[in-house]
């Protein structure tokens, strides 16, 4: 047994070989720290068992232990308890026989003990024992074949039946049977005791020869009919497929039955032997059909992959399997013969061969030894190595003890070893579970790619590596490969998380860059209608579609931009601005490149009304009308101030035309009120449209408060244009300028000097007629025509004859005015006699109305004594009262209470001061006797005054109830108050 020492010195030998050293991976960002040093792939521990005598054969399967010892002595055991265990004793089968081997199935419920006989007097023996009996039971059926080998039903799980198995014979027949205790059989032929359910040879590779069968196993195919067949003999390996299509024993006829036509050389493969045995063994990666296998002979170890649903044939299995040399001892004595194993168990990539003193673990990838124990005299030499079915423990037995194997992670270094044979696929998929083992495969994949010039092969391996970013670049850029670089990119890219905002920059833009070059190389070769530039222009437009680079570049717009510009590509520039949405520099291409109709069209394509006002300047220069139209088409979106300075910069009878045609629309569809907006389309009127400027001053009204346009601003500008004389007449009198706009008025015309005079107000007659005066003193002194200054006064009744005489010269006589003086005195007289007619008509009516009042004074009416009052309800004359002419009857107090509220603050106060001073009065004495000059004492008088207010009028018919006709019935404070009542 190797020392503590000795393997420590294996294992940094095995470190020193290693070709990733601690360098590289620091170099890689990679810090190798091992906390404690890794556990060996294999490890043993002793099993706390002691037989009672020496172990000469040895069966575990399913934790089910069964040795037979020298004592003549089957001793079983529950490895999980070790307290269940029984011996049995062999010494009645021994007498004449030797044991031969013990076959235990996968679930460690049948057990066959094989025996050969001592002399030629005995003859061969199968025996069975099931694991709930003690009793040994005989097959009767196979007696005189020594059988050298078992093939379990892997499938079957029953304790009372071992289901179809296979048995191998040392003449190389191959039987099938099936072994069922007697109570479970399903037929019996006359009254046999029989174990056996049925028993056929299916098979014979002997062919007459003492050919041992060595190994022999069958698997059924999941999922199907289909099964697989392996038998070993001492130099060959056969292999049958096949299927069993009826369930008629014995099963596994129909698969021999397809080999009795077919050579035998295609079923085997071989290898020179002068041994009497060889080992088969498989390893399953479930534990159900076997992944792969290996074979032991003389000269070698064969090991192949197996694929149950695809090899259908030993052709197609020989093409996958490998031959390993058997590994030589440490120090090679040549004076001791070769040792073979006597036993093997499989691994995933692993084989561990017992010798009678050592065990030796080999690596299949490379050949390896990666395990070595040896056993010394203490523990005897080594039965067997066992490997259970059923959980995969592997056990090695001594004559004196028997020991577990642990396996642990076996696959830890393997993928160093698919990485130097370059099956990088299993390097990739046994190194997931180390980043930095990872790295280091994906790096040498790359690097073989790189070397073999399948660029963009490597530049996928590289981008999924943690190698410097900078190194890759420049390989691909030092060998001229733009479009792997690309793919190195892109591949990258996708390995970037959201928070590396830097690195994502820098890589789009590059890619950008890398895109661009391609297409602007092609486009200079003249290939733009090609196919070839389509394809780079798609993968271009597929590569600006993800989100990560949408989103980068919509934050560095500005840079992408540049970079297309630099190379002339306007196309995906407007595809970018268009999907970004940035109209903005859309329409800034458009008006670069003179497309103003473009850039006009994706303004009124988008929402933003903010490029309107910022784009409106030179679409007014170039295209008035049709930007005009646009602007109007927008209605209310736009404020139309701030796009007057897109609109004052515009020059001539066009531009001012469509900028005018803007502002009706603003000011007549919009009723827009702003000063600026009018003060500019009335400055374009006065420049450019006449005619337009009155239609305006007239339709914004003679109103000052209601005109929307500065007007001090409008006379200014109309008194810069003689032509506008006209409209500073109308402006002036809109400022109460009435005299200076009268005589700006008569400079024009007379007609509308006086529609002029007409407008100030009616009752500021001095005024009109001061400016009739004028009027007059123009159209006397200046024709001195004396029938036109007639016919002006009966226009204008402010004016008299005499007002406008002085304005005749000296030498007109009074005869030209003898009928205009006669008229005018007939005037006079006439407005004397209409006055004399209103003064009798005063007379008359000031009579009348004495006569009613005094005709009120003698008025009375009858009041009964069940009269109440209207407000209370109550007899009317128990109080004070007061009745109108309606009929309408209140108490005093009533009244006064009712009326109190609807009067106003001042007839309140004055009703209130009238009531204290009638109240003093009447708690004076004699007051009665004192008198006024009115002939009415002082009571009388104060009395009179609140009849005057209270009295007045009724209340209920009065003008008091139609003023408060709004008032509501109920008082807020009293709706509650009522609405319980009326519940």
């Amino acid at each position: 047994m190797t020392s503590l020492f000795d393997q420590f010195e294996q294992a940094s030998m095995k470190t020193r070989n290693n070709n990733f050293t601690t360098a590289e991976m620091s170099s890689l960002g990679y810090i190798n720290m091992t906390l404690e040093q890794d556990a060996p792939i294999f490890s043993k521990t002793k099993k706390d068992f002691t037989p009672s005598d020496k172990i000469t054969h040895v069966a575990i399967a399913n934790k089910q232990l069964a040795v037979a010892m020298a004592n003549n002595t089957l001793f079983r055991m529950n490895l999980n308890n070790p307290q269940q265990h029984d011996e049995i004793s062999l010494a009645k089968y021994t007498a004449t026989c030797r044991l031969t081997n013990l076959f235990v199935d996968p679930t460690g419920n049948h057990l066959l003990l094989t025996f050969a006989p001592k002399s030629l007097e005995g003859g061969p023996e199968l025996l069975y024992l099931s694991r709930k009996s003690n009793k040994l039971k005989s097959t009767t059926k196979f007696r005189g074949h020594e059988f050298t080998e078992v093939a379990w039903n892997h499938l079957n799980d029953s304790e009372s039946t071992t289901g179809p198995i296979l048995l191998g014979t040392s003449k190389g027949l191959i039987f099938e049977t099936e072994i069922v205790l007697e109570g479970d059989k399903f037929f019996t032929s006359g009254f046999s005791s029989s174990l056996e359910q049925y028993w056929r040879q299916v098979f014979d590779i002997g062919k007459g020869t003492n050919t041992p069968i060595t190994g022999l196993e069958y698997h059924k195919v999941l999922g199907g009919d289909k099964y697989v067949i392996f038998a070993a003999t001492p130099s060959r390996l056969y292999y049958f497929v096949g299927r069993a299509e009826h369930e008629e024993k014995p099963l596994l006829q129909q698969v021999f039955n397809r080999y009795l036509n077919i050579p035998e050389k295609d079923t085997y493969i071989d290898s020179e032997s002068n041994l009497k045995y060889s080992r088969l063994k498989f390893w399953s990666e479930n534990l159900t059909v076997p992944n792969s296998f290996a074979w032991t002979t003389e000269k070698e170890i064969i090991c192949g992959q197996f694929e149950s649903g695809v090899d259908d044939s030993m052709s197609t299995l020989k093409k996958k399997t490998r031959t390993i040399k058997y590994p030589k001892p440490l120090y090679e004595d040549y004076s001791v013969s070769q040792k073979y194993p006597i036993a093997i168990a499989l691994t995933e990539f692993h084989i561990l061969l017992a010798y009678t003193d050592t065990i030796k673990g080999v690596c299949l990838l490379n050949e390896d030894v990666v395990y070595e124990d040896n056993y010394n005299e203490a523990f005897g030499k080594l039965i067997n190595m066992v490997k259970d079915a059923s959980t995969g423990e592997i056990w090695a037995i001594t004559e004196n003890a028997v020991f577990r194997f642990k396996v642990t992670k076996e696959e830890r270094n393997v993928w160093q070893i698919f990485c130097e044979n370059q099956q990088f696929d299993l390097a990739k998929k046994y190194s997931r579970g180390n980043e930095a083992f990872h790295n280091q495969v994906l790096i040498k994949e790359a690097d073989m790619l790189f070397n073999r010039k399948e660029y963009k092969l490597s530049a996928q391996r590289y981008a999924e590596t943690q190698s410097s970013f900078e190194e890759i670049c420049l390989k691909f850029i030092q060998v001229e490969q733009q479009d792997s670089l690309k793919i190195f990119l892109r591949r990258k890219l996708d390995t970037l998380k959201p928070q590396d905002k830097t690195q994502i920059t820098m890589i789009v833009i590059w890619v950008v860059e890398l895109y661009l070059c391609k297409l602007e190389e092609k486009r200079l070769a003249g290939l733009e209608q090609s196919a070839a530039y389509s394809d780079v222009q798609k993968e271009f437009e597929t590569f600006l579609a993800l989100s990560e680079v949408s989103d980068c570049i919509k934050k560095n717009k500005s840079t992408i931009y540049e970079l297309m510009s630099s190379h002339g590509d306007k196309s995906n520039l407007i595809k970018l601005t268009i999907v970004n949405k940035d109209f903005e520099q859309l329409i800034r291409h458009h008006i670069y490149k003179n497309s103003f109709h473009e850039a006009l069209e994706v303004l009124k394509s988008q929402n933003k009304h903010d490029l309107y006002y910022q784009f409106a300047p030179i679409l007014m220069q170039e295209l008035p009308k049709y930007t005009v139209k646009a602007l109007i088409e927008q209605g209310k979106k736009l404020v139309p101030v701030r796009l007057l300075p897109a609109l004052v910069t515009c020059e001539g009878e066009l531009h001012a035309k469509e900028v005018m045609k803007y502002l009706e629309f603003c000011i007549d569809k919009l009723n827009n009120t702003d000063k600026a907006i009018h003060n500019f389309l009335l400055s374009l009127y006065a420049k450019h449209d006449k005619d337009k400027l009155m239609q305006y001053l007239n339709a914004q009204g003679q109103e000052l408060s209601l005109v929307n346009y500065d007007v001090h601003f409008a006379l200014r500008l109309c008194q810069d244009n003689a032509d506008l004389k006209e409209a500073c007449v109308q402006l002036s009198g809109l400022l109460g300028l009435w005299e200076s706009a009268v005589d700006l008025a008569l400079t024009i015309n007379l007609k509308l000097a006086k529609q002029l005079a007409d407008m100030p107000p009616e009752e500021d007659v001095e005024l009109r007629k001061k400016l009739w005066l004028k009027i007059a003193q123009h159209v006397v002194s200046g024709k001195n025509d004396i029938q036109q200054a007639m016919e002006f006064l009966q226009q204008c009744d402010l004016i008299r004859i005499e007002d406008i005489l002085p304005f005749f010269s000296d030498f007109v006589t009074i005869d030209h005015f003898k009928e205009a003086i006669c008229n005018s005195l007939k005037e006079y007289n006439q407005h004397i006699q209409d006055l004399k007619d209103e003064m009798e008509e005063a007379t008359k009516s000031a009579h009348l109305v004495r006569e009613d009042i005094q005709s009120f004074r003698n008025r009375f009416t009858f009041i009964s004594s069940d009269e109440t009052c209207e407000v209370c309800s109550v007899t009317l004359m128990i109080r004070p009262f007061y009745m109108f002419p309606c009929q309408h009857k209140f108490h005093t107090d009533c009244l006064m209470n009712e009326l109190n509220p609807l009067l106003g603050p001042a007839k309140k106060n004055k009703l209130a001061d009238l009531e204290r001073q009638l109240k003093i009065l009447n708690s004076q004495t004699n007051v009665d006797n004192v008198s006024t000059g009115s002939g009415m004492s002082a009571r009388e008088i104060v009395k009179s005054e609140i009849d005057n207010i209270v009295a007045s009028e009724c209340l209920f018919c009065g003008e008091n109830m139609i003023r408060n006709i709004d008032k509501p019935f109920i008082e807020d404070y009293e709706y509650d108050k009522i609405a319980k009542e009326w519940e």
